[in-house]
């Protein structure tokens, strides 16, 4: 009889190892995850400082808030690949926010939106986000991606680009025309395309070492070297100590919740905040099949995560869409990437900004503008238009909407329209009206869905039917009912019964009408 094999402990006074944690190092998909970290943080820098810049804030506050979405969200449960960062959706509240309350009570203000969002999660309120249509999901993204390629490639030239999404597009010809006829930065223009063209054509080149590096790290790499090597005169990244930044709340700035003004600033945030979040991971779990979402656990990340900014007093935080594209694309496997992000953030901006300083911002906005094109589902638009028009006009009119206004207001607006178009197909009704012979009887059929939506077509139909004949109206065929076509056929066949002689059949019995 074999005896069971004895179990290994630690000698005493000898600490155990923690096994569990190095298991966990081993079982992630380093050759994956890795290289996507990089991808990530590669778009994740221009964009922090870009909505920290636009917020009216020092551009550390928003790699400030990059890095608490990547080391405190990063690790916690809700989305495996989602990535967080500055939200960009609220750029224009932070900035009025700034100027009214002063940059002091930023982080007041973030560290309420933050509780808010913990209640929230707490309450189970996240899961109501998933009422999603695929064309508002496939819509938004279309919209972001064009609202990011447009503004880049103004960035692409080493121009300033126009606050609103018309005014880009209105502004292109001007800028094709300046950057080819050298009234643009030439340097600038000539180092961001030749940096798109590496990111364009880096996946086919013959070397199987070269693919395995990733384009934006090879083409963000390969422009640092070009800039540095010829002294071009382009505008570079710039970076300053980040705990200089710091401002923790203090009691000088609770007067900006003293008012309704600084109550509603915080519940505009909480509110924009948690719905880009959320309607990201509905864009980011049809683009993966890995684990899906929880919705309630991720609004609780997300309040973690606002409550540590406030803390330090950097940007509020959303999950961004661009971002999180990105490390799905980039082929991440687990939510060790998105942490990593965060690790490549914080090292470079604290201990190597130099290195940052390296790096010219048209080669940053190339990557910006790859990664928004990349965003555009152009295969999707095509099926939508050849198969399902109606869908394919909930899309164009999302990522219209997106462009002309913001993302919040855009995905509402795309959100209305489905439902809109969703209740006019749902209220489809059949209508037909045949003679029985030799008894001349007219014999109506209604199948569908009777609502309130086709009531004037069932009226026009059923009171243009003879007096003077039989009529059998038979309404078994219908799905749904609703009270307002229930009353009206109890009142047509009221009235028809009073001014005909003819009989009048209604099967089944209309029910009794309240």
């Amino acid at each position: 009889m074999s005896r069971p094999p004895r179990r290994r402990t630690a000698p005493p006074g000898r600490p155990r190892r923690p096994l569990g944690a190095l298991r966990a190092l081993r079982a992630v998909p380093w050759r994956y995850d890795l290289p996507s970290s990089l991808v990530v943080f590669l778009v994740a820098l221009p964009l922090c400082v870009g909505v920290a810049v636009a917020s009216g804030v020092p551009a550390e506050l928003g790699l400030m808030t990059g890095i608490v979405g990547g080391l405190v969200v990063g690790l916690l449960p809700g989305s495996s690949l989602q990535v967080s960062g500055p939200a960009a959706g609220l750029t224009v509240l932070v900035y009025e926010a700034v100027q009214r309350f002063g940059p002091g009570a930023l982080g007041l203000l973030v560290l309420g939106t933050g509780l808010l969002q913990l209640a929230m999660g707490a309450l189970r309120l996240g899961r109501w986000f998933r009422a999603m249509s695929a064309s508002v999901v496939h819509g938004m993204l279309a919209g972001i991606g064009l609202t990011l390629l447009f503004g880049q490639l103004y960035a692409l030239a080493d121009r300033r680009a126009p606050a609103t999404g018309p005014e880009k597009i209105a502004g292109l010809p001007v800028l094709l025309r300046d950057a080819v006829t050298g009234a643009a930065t030439p340097s600038a223009v000539a180092l961001g395309a030749g940096t798109l063209l590496v990111l364009v054509f880096w996946k086919h080149l013959p070397a199987k070492v070269v693919q395995n590096v990733p384009a934006p790290l090879a083409a963000v790499g390969l422009a640092a070297a070009v800039t540095a090597a010829a002294d071009l005169p382009v505008a570079r990244v710039r970076v300053s100590g980040l705990l200089d930044v710091v401002h923790l709340p203090d009691r000088a700035t609770l007067s900006a919740l003293a008012g309704t003004a600084g109550l509603g600033t915080v519940l505009a945030f909480t509110l924009i905040a948690s719905a880009e979040t959320l309607f990201s991971a509905a864009a980011v779990d049809r683009m993966h099949h890995g684990p899906r979402t929880d919705y309630d656990r991720e609004l609780t990340a997300q309040g973690i995560g606002n409550t540590v900014c406030g803390l330090l007093g950097a940007l509020p935080m959303t999950a961004v869409i661009v971002r999180s594209a990105a490390n799905v694309q980039a082929g991440a496997r687990t939510k060790a990437s998105r942490t990593l992000h965060g690790v490549w953030l914080l090292l470079f901006t604290a201990l190597l900004p130099g290195a940052l300083g390296l790096v010219p911002l048209t080669a940053l906005a190339a990557v910006l503008v790859h990664a928004g094109a990349k965003l555009v589902p152009v295969r999707r638009i095509v099926a939508l238009c050849r198969e399902h028009r109606g869908e394919a006009l909930v899309l164009g009119v999302t990522a219209t909407a997106i462009i002309a206004t913001d993302l919040f207001e855009g995905v509402l607006i795309g959100i209305g329209l489905a439902v809109a178009k969703s209740a006019w197909q749902t209220s489809h009704l059949q209508i037909g009206v045949e003679e029985l012979h030799p008894e001349r009887v007219l014999r109506v059929r209604l199948s569908g869905n009777a609502t309130f939506l086709r009531l004037p077509r069932l009226l026009d139909t059923l009171e243009r039917l003879p007096a003077d004949r039989p009529v059998e109206l038979d309404w078994s065929g219908l799905r749904h009912l609703d009270h307002a076509c229930t009353v009206a056929l109890a009142s047509w066949a009221t009235q028809h019964r009073a001014r005909s002689s003819a009989p009048l059949a209604v099967e089944p019995p209309l029910p009794a009408v309240v």
